[in-house]
């Protein structure tokens, strides 16, 4: 009998050791895939909010909104509350927290990853076979695309930077910023390049396999066929970051006509880096949520969010086909602190002009700027368009009601509250398998 029982008694230890030992190993690893991270800058909750009921009405759906697992962010850096964009990029592709002027690197200092790796994620998925890329709207050397590819000892250096991130060899390179990629007295597309050091590095990529492309049309048709894909399209970024008025005084629109939206963009690099037919990881940065943001233009910031959510239904419709594959979509502070105000509708006359300031002394812009009719969301449930108008609290940066949503593999990752250092941590899975510590 005591046999019997010590038998039974080992046989359940052996079980239970068994499930734990599964149980920690499941713990530890996660599936296999690819990655792609959109990174509308600048954005916190309450722009998603106002997107959508400009966009879709108050009762309808964003892209964004579909995306079923949620975080909220914590966006600090290792020595401020309020982090920069080029430290919050090194955060996200480092997973270690840094500096408030870090450039993927630690300060000045070399950086270590979280992987124990002396490279960013997505050097060390480059070096591992994957294909890589990445997109902006914004110049270049902007650190919510460019830190992956490049590191610097300050975010000053553009010219270190720019080439960095050519000589990378990433499949997709698609953004502005023409002027760091071309010698003085040397006329592009877009005007005179700045670089000192007399290198050309279209050039260079022409001579390194790379399809270069200027305008939206020369994209779509580059695409199906490219193997590796320079897109440049502006001497600095490929909108107009001003005021409203000052737009108006210079007879300037928000976007570049001729400069393909980061959804355009992202289509096109995703043809080109799964047509391989191996695992791919994409870095999307819509920069002019950011810099609208921080020029108080809502009409720009809502152009330019709208446009990241189109990008994220591109990745969506990827994903539908090839469900190995995560997105990401995660801001890392809030620009110029956006917040949406209203009145009864019966309460608003038809001519009312939004007036310059709220009732705090907080600046107020409609539809057109300060002292313009207000902004009109899209019909509600009951066929009614809602006035509204943008209340501003700074020009700067806030730590903001950041918040990082996801789908596809291992999108459970993404769960209460978390560090903006656990983006690198949930990506990282993905592409390595290894859920790091």
């Amino acid at each position: 009998m005591y046999r019997a029982v010590g038998l039974i008694s080992l046989v359940l230890f052996i079980a239970f050791a068994g499930i734990s030992c599964v149980k920690k190993v499941e713990e530890n690893t996660a599936r296999i895939g690819n990655v792609i991270f959109i990174h509308p800058d600048g954005t916190g909750l309450s722009g998603w909010h106002t997107l959508r009921i400009w966009d879709k009405g108050p009762d309808g759906e964003l892209n964004w909104d579909k995306l079923p697992n949620i975080g909220l962010y914590k966006s600090h850096t290792r020595n401020s509350l309020v982090t920069s964009s080029n430290a919050g990029a090194t955060m996200h592709s480092y997973g270690k927290k840094v500096p408030y002027h870090s450039y993927g690197m630690n300060g000045t200092e070399e950086l270590v990853a979280l992987s124990g790796a002396k490279k960013s994620i997505m050097i060390e998925a480059r070096d591992a076979g994957m294909a890589v890329g990445v997109i902006n709207s914004g110049n270049i050397i902007e650190p919510g695309s460019g830190v992956f590819l490049a590191s610097s000892t300050a975010r000053s250096k553009s010219e270190e930077i720019t080439r960095k991130i050519i000589e990378s060899g990433a499949e997709v390179i698609l953004s502005g910023g023409e002027e760091w990629m071309l010698p003085k007295g040397v006329e592009g597309r877009f005007g005179e390049g700045l670089r000192t050091d007399g290198i050309n590095l279209i050039d260079y990529a022409k001579q390194n396999g790379y399809t270069v492309v200027y305008d939206k049309n020369e994209l779509e048709n580059a695409a199906p066929n490219a193997n590796k894909l320079l897109g440049v399209f502006a001497g600095d970024n490929t909108f107009n970051s001003k005021s409203e008025e000052e737009l108006r005084e210079r007879g300037l629109d928000d976007f570049n006509a001729e400069a393909p939206s980061v959804a355009e963009m992202t289509d096109a690099a995703i043809q080109v880096l799964s047509k391989a037919g191996k695992q791919f990881f994409l870095v999307v940065e819509e920069e002019g949520t950011d810099n609208f943001g921080n020029a108080n233009n809502a009409r720009g910031f809502l152009k330019a969010l709208k446009r990241a959510d189109e990008s994220i239904g591109v990745a969506q419709k990827y994903m539908k086909k090839n469900p190995n594959t995560l997105l990401v979509v995660a801001s890392d502070s809030e620009a110029g602190g956006p917040e949406l105000v209203s009145k009864p509708l019966d309460e608003i006359p038809e001519d009312v002009i939004t007036p310059k300031r709220d009732e705090n002394g907080a600046p107020l812009d409609g539809s057109e700027g300060t002292s313009s009719k207000p902004f009109y969301s899209a019909k509600d449930q009951f066929g009614q368009n809602l006035p509204f108008g943008i209340v501003w609290s700074t020009g700067g940066d806030t730590y903001g009601s950041v918040v990082a949503r996801a789908d596809g593999l291992n999108s459970g990752l993404i769960r209460g509250t978390i560090d903006n250092t656990d983006i690198y941590r949930v990506m990282y899975a993905t592409l390595f398998g290894k859920i790091l510590e």
